[in-house]
């Protein structure tokens, strides 16, 4: 999800109260309703297995796998499918999927990019004729080839243990029999009814007589039903190449879009090697581009020299200093994070610790920037969204991330098929010379990151936060709660969150960041260290809502697992 909608008045409510009660809000990590010093819900202990997704019943899906005897990459398959299903408005499987795998038989970490391409018919000459200067958000010309079924294949076929059929299972009856929607999902589901309702096959497919489900109605989707059982009896050529597939071609030719049979055939994801910096004695893993997540390297290079943990969290000093990381991290990002096979991105150099020594030199403890350029080449020379994260028994941990994008995606559903096709298109750029510029075949930047931690060469942390330009940015914060603050796994997601916004972007018209941009404050902060930041040249706001969604699961010394989940959403931690 590229910018989350305003959070649910559940937020506020809770707010209210505590200050009604007079119940302090400042203090770091504090319970938001008791002001204690201890996270709003405990942390999840498990002896075997441990699942942490945005759903509770997702969760428990997960769960019953591994105790059938499924690895936790079977399980994460599971939960993903039943997900597109309970959580369509940030996921399903028209969106595409990045996962971190760490193998316990290998001892080693395997990344999977599976982002699809734009259509190979759909040119920059098309989108010029139409008069546009940005691809749209929603209809037919943001749409490129979903990648997560053929994901869930590669992944499975490496290191899956149960049938594609019974990991399928729980989402097809859940889809037919039905299940309550969840309080958050019913908010944003209702957000998107009145901007996707006008694309064909949407409102015929999900909304109840022109609106979205209530909290706590049952939904069912019988057509998604039939897609994953000829999913989960053909394979993923069901879908690339068999009925499937001519279904979405002539839906598309039938709608003005570009989509092809063709598009279809040719996908594949591929297999890619993660890449890391050491943080304090801790090796922290993301993929590289075309995503976003060496940001969060970046960003946490810059910081290192500093004694955050002197400045204590939630200081002046702690939040400025991560914002000024973040602009010159995000400069980069604008310029260098594309498709490799078009354009080069020299990332071993964005991550070094020279180079990050280098850029350090333009933070200044007292001032805001208000400009960023990114790096030269000289200097160089040498993109709603779930996010789930699950670990079995053998000691296997994954670490997933699945995206439609915007919300509810583009708003194209094909009629019979029960799912709705991202709009990640509309993170290329209409200019030609950028790198992320439209072309056909072309993978666009990529917001959704999946991470890992390790330490001496085991696993330590396996977690994500989604949130479109949220997630580097969450990322290094939950590592700086970790390892700097010494916060537990559920305290780290559950402190307050700062989100700077305004950056320069690597998709749209990319315009320039010249006024700083906005720093977005949760509640929690003090409103000292608010009044500080404005006099250093940081324009603050409250905002609620675009901080993310956290789940995390951490190898317990003692054995086991330690598990926690995001607070501000629906799901759950659990194990056995």
């Amino acid at each position: 999800m590229s910018r989350p909608i305003t959070a649910p008045r559940r937020g506020l409510a809770l707010l209210a109260l505590a200050c009604a009660l007079g119940l302090p809000l400042s203090a770091p990590a504090a319970d938001r309703i008791s002001g204690n010093a201890f996270a709003t819900r405990s942390e999840v202990y498990a002896p075997h297995a441990i699942a942490a997704t945005s759903h509770p019943l997702t969760t428990q899906i997960a769960l019953d796998v591994m105790k059938a005897g499924g690895s936790a990459v079977d399980a994460a398959i599971a939960a993903n499918a039943a997900l597109g299903l309970m959580e369509p408005t940030g996921n399903g499987i028209g969106g595409d999927l990045f996962a971190i795998v760490w193998d316990p038989k290998t001892q080693k970490l395997y990344g999977y990019n599976g982002s699809g391409r734009s259509p190979k018919s759909l040119t920059l000459a098309e989108f010029q004729k139409r008069g546009l200067k940005d691809i749209p958000p929603h209809g037919p010309l943001p749409v490129t080839v979903p990648g997560t079924v053929d994901g869930w294949f590669a992944l499975h076929e490496r290191f899956g243990r149960k049938p594609m059929a019974e990991n399928l299972a729980p989402a097809i009856r859940y889809a037919r029999d039905g299940h309550p929607v969840h309080e958050v999902i019913a908010y944003y589901w209702n957000a998107s009814v009145p901007r996707l309702s006008k694309w064909p096959g949407f409102k015929e497919q999900f909304t109840i007589d022109g609106r979205a489900p209530r909290t706590g109605e049952m939904w069912k989707n019988p057509n998604l039903a039939d897609t994953l059982e000829q999913i989960a009896k053909g394979g993923r050529d069901a879908f690339y190449k068999g009925e499937i597939a001519h279904t979405i071609d002539a839906y598309f030719k039938a709608n003005d879009g570009f989509l092809s049979y063709d598009d279809l055939a040719a996908h594949r994801g591929e297999w890619v090697e993660p890449v890391s910096t050491n943080y304090r004695g801790y090796d922290v893993w993301e993929l590289p581009p075309n995503g976003q997540g060496i940001a969060a390297l970046q960003i946490l290079n810059l910081l290192e020299p500093y004694n955050l943990k002197s400045y204590g969290f939630g200081s002046v000093e702690h939040l400025h200093l991560f914002t000024e990381a973040k602009k010159l991290a995000f400069a980069d990002r604008a310029r260098w994070y594309a498709d490799p096979a078009f354009s080069k991105s020299p990332v071993a150099k964005l991550i070094s610790k020279d180079y990050a020594a280098q850029r350090r030199k333009l933070i200044s403890m007292d001032k805001a920037l208000r400009e960023v350029q990114p790096a030269t080449p000289k200097e160089l020379d040498e993109g709603d969204t779930i996010y789930m994260t699950v670990a079995d028994a053998d000691g296997m941990m994954v670490s997933l991330i699945q995206s439609n994008y915007r919300g509810m995606g583009s708003g194209m559903a094909p009629p019979g098929l029960g799912f709705i096709f991202q709009d990640r298109g509309e993170q290329f750029v209409l200019k030609q010379g950028h790198p992320n510029s439209f072309a056909p075949g072309k993978r666009p930047f990529h917001t959704i990151i999946p991470a890992f931690v390790t330490k001496d060469g085991k696993p330590w942390l396996s977690f994500g936060v989604m949130g479109g330009a949220m997630q580097p940015q969450g990322h290094a914060q939950i590592v700086i709660n970790l390892i700097d603050f010494g916060m537990n796994l559920q305290e780290a997601g559950d402190a307050p969150r700062l989100q700077h916004d305004g950056s320069t972007e690597p998709a749209g018209q990319a315009t320039v960041m010249s006024d700083g941009g906005e720093l977005d404050l949760e509640t929690g902060f003090s409103y000292e260290t608010v009044r500080e930041l404005m006099r250093r040249g940081h324009s603050v706001r409250f905002a609620h809502g675009p901080y993310g969604g956290y789940q995390a699961i951490m190898v317990n010394p003692h054995g086991g697992y330690v598990g926690a989940s995001e607070s501000r959403k629906d799901g759950q931690a659990a194990g056995y």
